[in-house]
């Protein structure tokens, strides 16, 4: 592929989510300490799309002289006012709590600052299903956008955790407008199940428990090796016979030390651009990265408002 048709091929997964964010109402979101000039950019940017409508949470004189100093305009969103990293990400979640916003977005704190508030089991916002972690990929030399997870949550998953993390990506892949029915394949180091590697036990039995209805929404596979997953030529090869092999949509890792690697690898050696998403929470959890990209900071915020909105549209259906 060449550079000209790499350049108008990779913006143009993230400008779709973008424009049907656009699409819809802001969403209501509550940005935890926002204290630096990529945190607080990504949410007025968003904002300025028209994706979120911003709830600030932090020192209000530190997300001031930030904005002062790197001429951000925020005088139309409202702040609260927190002493520290942890104080903001327990606002946060209480003002979740009290429905002042259906996303959370994370600042310049570290994750687990945030995903500590989240996770806890008095006055977090955990609900039945494991909380999990989605990148949301876009590779220039992929034809679709790929989900990579789970990459920044759960070390060690155990296989009801990977249930319930296949689950969490399956439904945000349905519900914010990426399709229906994700092929889903569920990696390890090779193609065929053998008991000297665990992982490929756990994905023959993940995928007997999508046959027999434990597992929704999606079309799985596995194990499946990487390059089997994403390349139909080396499927050929290994004579693999599959709706899943070469074609794969999320690729479900063995173990966050992999799936880093894996997510990483793609951004640095194959320029793509990841959105992060926490899923399994009582909302979405936008998740950035200071190395994130203004565009993809944009694209993690739309994947949520998307998801977010299929959501409060389904609300009615289900309270009925």
């Amino acid at each position: 592929m060449s550079a000209d048709a790499t350049a108008t091929q990779s913006p143009s997964k993230y400008d779709r989510l973008i424009a049907a964010a656009k699409a819809i109402p802001p969403a209501p979101t509550v940005v935890v300490h926002p204290c630096d000039e990529t945190s607080l950019r990504g949410a007025v940017d968003s904002a300025s799309a028209g994706i979120i409508r911003p709830l600030l949470v932090g020192s209000v004189r530190k997300i001031r002289d930030t904005a002062a100093t790197f001429g951000l305009d925020i005088s139309g969103y409202e702040i609260v006012d927190a002493a520290h990293s942890d104080d903001a990400a327990a606002k946060g979640v209480e003002l979740i709590h009290a429905a002042r916003g259906e996303l959370l977005m994370k600042g310049s704190l570290h994750t687990d600052e945030l995903m500590r508030a989240v996770t806890a089991k008095v006055g977090g916002l955990r609900t039945d299903r494991r909380i999990s972690h989605v990148f949301v990929m876009d590779v220039p030399a992929y034809a679709e956008t790929i989900f990579v997870t789970d990459a920044a949550i759960n070390i060690f998953p155990d296989l009801d955790a990977k249930r319930d993390i296949i689950q969490n990506a399956i439904d945000l892949y349905n519900q914010a407008g990426f399709g229906k029915s994700p092929r889903v394949a569920i990696l390890s180091a090779v193609e065929t199940v053998t008991s000297k590697i665990p992982s490929t036990i756990e994905a023959a039995a993940l995928c007997k428990m999508a046959d027999r209805g434990q597992i929704t929404g999606g079309i799985l596979d596995g194990p499946l090796a990487f390059d089997n997953a994403i390349d139909l030529e080396s499927a050929r090869i290994k004579g693999i016979k599959s709706e899943v092999a070469g074609r794969a949509q999320i690729l479900v890792v063995p173990d966050l030390e992999a799936g880093n690697m894996l997510a990483k690898n793609l951004a640095y050696f194959a320029k793509a651009d990841g959105a992060g998403i926490v899923l399994g929470a009582r909302v979405p959890v936008v998740l950035t990265s200071r190395a994130d990209s203004p565009r993809a900071r944009m694209a993690s915020c739309a994947v949520a408002a998307l998801y977010a909105h299929a959501r409060r549209q389904k609300a009615p259906t289900v309270a009925a």
